[in-house]
């Protein structure tokens, strides 16, 4: 606690020497850490702690590339959906990105450029960064294949993998014709979880892995690109009904504008007291429910009901995850599909447009 208090929270805290992001947590108070600690310790590999200053409301952002140890070729920049701090693998990605910047994209282009040369990798490399503003920060260079690859060659229609693999064989990056590898359309990669088959699992995300596989959507938009991903993960977004939100304080300010969205599509909306209070500061018409620690009837109870067909949930301290564990839990046991962090939630807007402004065509992937 002492060393967290140095470095300032929220921090992230980790056992040393895991894979998947076991047992790490995002620390906001003393109270976070006397939480976690303690588990994490169970599970070190040599019973250290590893602290990290987290980096709050950042964009995350994969970038797999292929050098020869003097040509490097960017295959592709990935935008997560998820904020930086939910597991790379848990998060939904776009490519080509969604919100960034054509500047950002070309910077990130340019520091794989030099790090590949830097590193003398021969092969692939994933690099990992977060965005925040105009900065951005190399959380992790890993010089080898990752999970994205078999997603971005399907995405920019070039066999990442089996050039890599020539490469390392000695092959020189020049031998091979990229020129045309880029992607055409746009392509979403959404996480498949196992929460349902799991009794009392919290589903909700954050730096430990969790997901089970992956599916991609491909569109001409984000929107419906997302949408299409979605559904192949088994979710199914209402185009119409009630939504509820009930979202952390620093969440606050970033939901008015999907939320009205919803609004502006038809939808009712019901929230948790604080959360319901600030959308009705913002001109958002918002009914109060109770939480399940205020009594009956709570949001549990509506949910059961079934009068609700879209969640908007974060939390953030370990009490407030607690708190609010029954309501994901039983949107999920109730098929009622749940976004459990902001910036999800607005692409899941963007995706419920999209259904609502056109149907879904089909194409395959060869006819890029």
């Amino acid at each position: 606690m002492e060393k967290a208090g140095e470095l300032g929270y929220p921090v992230m805290l980790r056992p040393s020497f895991v894979l998947s992001g076991t047992a790490m947590r995002i620390c906001h108070s003393d109270e976070d850490v006397r939480e976690y600690a303690g588990y994490a310790l169970s599970v070190a590999g040599d019973g250290s702690l590893f602290l990290d200053r987290y980096l709050s409301d950042a964009i995350e952002v994969d970038v797999d590339a292929l050098c020869d140890g003097q040509n490097v070729h960017v295959a592709g920049v990935m935008e997560h959906i998820e904020e930086a701090g939910v597991h790379s693998g848990d998060s939904a990605c776009a490519l080509p990105p969604y919100t960034l910047s054509p500047s950002i994209v070309g910077r990130l282009s340019e520091q794989t450029i030099a790090l590949a040369k830097a590193l003398n990798v021969s092969g692939l490399i994933n690099i990992q960064y977060a965005v925040k503003g105009d900065e951005i920060y190399v959380l992790e260079a890993n010089p080898r294949a990752s999970r994205t690859v078999p997603f971005v060659a399907k995405a920019v229609g070039a066999p990442i993998a089996s050039i890599a693999a020539k490469i390392m064989a000695g092959k020189a990056l020049t031998d091979f014709d990229l020129r045309h590898a880029e992607a055409t359309r746009v392509a979403v990669k959404e996480a498949v979880f196992p929460f349902a088959r799991f009794a009392n699992v919290d589903p909700i995300l954050g730096p430990e892995m969790r997901s089970t596989g992956e599916v991609m959507g491909w569109d001409d938009d984000f929107g419906t690109a997302f949408l299409k991903a979605l559904i192949g993960a088994g979710v199914s977004l209402p185009t119409s009904g009630t939504a509820f939100v009930s979202v952390r304080d620093g969440d606050k300010p970033d939901i008015i504008d999907s939320v009205k969205s919803l609004v502006d599509m038809g939808f009712s909306i019901i929230a948790t007291r604080g959360t319901a209070a600030h959308l009705r500061e913002h001109g958002i018409d918002a009914k109060t429910v109770k939480k399940v620690l205020e009594g009956k009837p709570n949001i549990v109870d509506e949910i059961l009901s079934g009068t609700v067909d879209l969640v908007f949930n974060t939390a953030a301290e370990a009490q407030s995850r607690k708190d609010s564990k029954s309501i994901r839990r039983t949107a999920l046991t109730q098929n009622v599909p749940y976004l459990t962090t902001s910036s999800s939630s607005r692409a899941a807007v963007q995706a419920i447009r999209a259904i609502r402004e056109k149907p879904l065509a089909v194409r395959s992937l060869q006819k890029a």
